[in-house]
């Protein structure tokens, strides 16, 4: 492999070069525009002062991509410790009353009547944001390592702290307290 220093450009240009990429990256991963920039900023400036160690076994673009992608899994390790519960207004979504052995009537999913592809309608994109923000802290947490940065569940187990088992019910909660908001929120759009 050639030095290192003839594989990295200048990092002044790196903003230019790979920011539009890698903020998307991160929006996609963290669904907060200002999140999203204030983790993209420290994966720059991580990767600026790690520049002497690039070793130029990947593209520059994929190696601050993976320093981007270590910040975000961080982020999200750090909120799965915070011990605090910070609740939404809205704490109907909070609360564990979805299935007993079977659906109550009342709480059957809907069918959502969606018009065309609903992975890019940005209205439906929005309400699942929004939804995501009334999980409480370590429940976005695993939600967002194992779906979001397709984490496995040993790792995550490992990571948080938590069994493998209580991380497959607490994914099975949120997957329920997401569809609750989500049905709920698209309810209220449609009333509009």
């Amino acid at each position: 492999m050639a030095n290192s220093k003839t594989h990295i450009t200048n990092p002044l240009s790196w903003v230019d070069d790979y920011g539009d990429y890698l903020y998307a990256y991160a929006f996609k991963k963290l669904l907060s525009k200002d999140l999203a920039e204030d983790l993209l900023q420290d994966a720059f400036l991580a990767a600026f002062q790690a520049k002497e160690s690039f070793k130029g076994k990947s593209t520059e673009k994929t190696w601050l991509a993976s320093i981007l992608k270590r910040k975000i899994a961080d982020y999200y390790r750090q909120l799965a410790k915070n011990r605090e519960r910070t609740f939404s207004d809205n704490s109907s979504f909070i609360t564990d009353k979805f299935m007993h052995g079977q659906w109550k009537e009342e709480k059957a999913p809907l069918v959502w009547d969606m018009d065309g592809d609903w992975a890019k309608d940005e209205r439906f994109l929005e309400i699942i944001r929004k939804c995501i923000t009334f999980l409480p802290p370590k429940w976005k947490a695993v939600f967002a390592l194992k779906h979001m940065e397709d984490t496995n569940t040993q790792k995550i187990s490992e990571d948080l702290k938590v069994s493998e088992s209580n991380i497959w019910v607490i994914l099975h909660r949120s997957r329920l307290q997401l569809r609750a908001c989500i049905e709920q929120l698209l309810q209220e759009d449609h009333l509009k």
